[in-house]
């Protein structure tokens, strides 16, 4: 019997070494993918940043031959959620996303949502660009503002804060 026990213990050693070194490559992975998830956000605001420079120089440009009319051109400015700022503050493509959370952690269903899932419930085209474009850096702005929470990477959830509601 002894020699069935060596065995198994061999075994068991055996394993919880793969499991170890496994556990070692996954920790590996996520960091790099943390890594490459940050390069990619900085080349993202990077992007808007000028764009919004570019888009403000134009509007400067337009105003300065023009009556001026006091609007100032520009992209969505999405505030830094604080105690009683509700969704009706952002842009209607924000409100739809915070809404959707909130309404689906209301009604029970809670949990986080991928952007696939956030733009098939928003009726949006499934395409990659659609998808980057309309959701995921939308959710990554309201994030990084206070209204959404990043579960795990690219699931995002109502933060409970504001009040969301259609």
């Amino acid at each position: 019997m002894a020699s069935v026990m060596g065995l198994l213990e061999e075994r068991e050693l055996a394993a919880r070494q793969r499991v170890e070194s496994l556990r070692e490559e996954v920790d590996r992975i996520v960091a790099e993918l943390r890594d490459a998830e940050t390069d990619w956000e900085r080349w993202t605001i990077a992007r808007e940043r000028v764009d919004r420079v570019l888009a403000e120089s134009q509007g400067q440009q337009a105003a300065e031959t023009a009556p001026a009319s006091g609007a100032a051109p520009g992209r969505s400015v999405v505030p830094v959620w604080r105690s009683g700022l509700a969704p009706s503050v952002l842009a209607v493509e924000y409100q739809r996303i915070v809404n959707l959370l909130a309404d689906r952690q209301h009604a029970g269903e809670g949990g986080s949502m991928s952007c696939q899932e956030i733009a098939a419930a928003l009726g949006l085209e499934l395409a990659p660009a659609k998808i980057e474009g309309a959701v995921r850096s939308r959710a990554k702005r309201l994030v990084a503002r206070g209204w959404l929470a990043e579960d795990t990477p690219g699931r995002f959830s109502w933060t409970g804060g504001p009040g969301g509601g259609s």
